[in-house]
Order: C-alpha cells, then structure tokens, then sequence
C-alpha cells in the first residue's frame, strides 16, 4: 500500500545559497554581491532565451502565413491556367504565373531571413549589454579592493 506524501514536504532541490554562503565568510569577499551579480547573469540569459524563443515563434508564424498564402495563390492560378485555349497563350500564362511565382519566393525568403537576423540581434544584445554591465561590476568591485 503507497503512502501518501504530505503537501507541505520540503523540496530538497529548493536551497537558498545565499544562506549558505554566508556561513562562509572570507574577508575580502562580498558574496552578496556575488549572489546578485550571478542572479543578473542568470536573468540576462533568462531574458535572451525568450528573446530567442519569440523570435522563432514569430517566424514559424510568419511561414505558416506565408503556407497559406501560397496554397490560395496555387488555387487561384489553377484557375487561371484553366481559362487558357491556345498553346501559345497557355506558355505565355505559364511564364508569367512562373515570374510571379519567383519574385514572391524571393522576397518571402528575404522576408525570413531579416525575421531570424532580428531576433539572433535582440537575443545577443542582451547578452552584450548584460556582458558590459558585469565587466563595469567587475571594475567598480576592483576598485573598492583598493
């Protein structure tokens, strides 16, 4: 027979560091600062990788515009091509329809392609500022060493 295990039971994987460490004391070191500058870095990642995640969102969103789009543009050029009586006038539809059909890719990939650029720049200005931000911390912890 299974025991039921009580709500109120502790995590043992939900640990405080900050309380530990501070059992730990070395002079010299601030490792309250430590704790906050690791929480930053750990919010900037956080905070990129949504970044990275929207913009991927973003773009599988647009493609599946892009999908839908291509498939009523199929449909409409079936019929478009129906309507031809002549060989001639059918390559004449053909090619055009093809041109059209080109020019469309081309800017549907160029379309894409800035989409992800975007977002891979967000996620990594992120990380840049958070980078600029800890070497400034850094400095300024050196700094009062002296």
């Amino acid at each position: 027979m299974a025991t039921k295990t009580s709500k109120t039971a502790s995590n043992p994987f939900d640990i405080d560091f900050t309380k530990i460490m501070a059992d730990y004391k070395m002079p010299g070191v601030d490792m309250d600062s430590i704790m906050a500058t690791q929480q930053k870095n750990v919010d900037a990642l956080t905070n990129a990788n949504q970044a990275a995640v929207d913009g991927a969102q973003a773009l599988a969103q647009r493609q599946m515009e892009m999908f839908h789009q291509a498939f009523e543009q199929v449909q409409e050029l079936a019929k478009a091509m129906s309507g031809q009586t002549t060989p001639q006038d059918f390559a004449a539809k053909q090619t055009e329809l093809m041109k059209s059909a080109i020019e469309k890719a081309i800017s549907n990939s160029r379309e894409l392609a800035e989409l992800a650029t975007k977002s891979q720049y967000e996620a990594a200005d992120i990380m840049n500022k958070r980078y600029t931000e800890l070497l400034d911390e850094m400095k300024s912890a050196i700094d009062k060493t002296k």
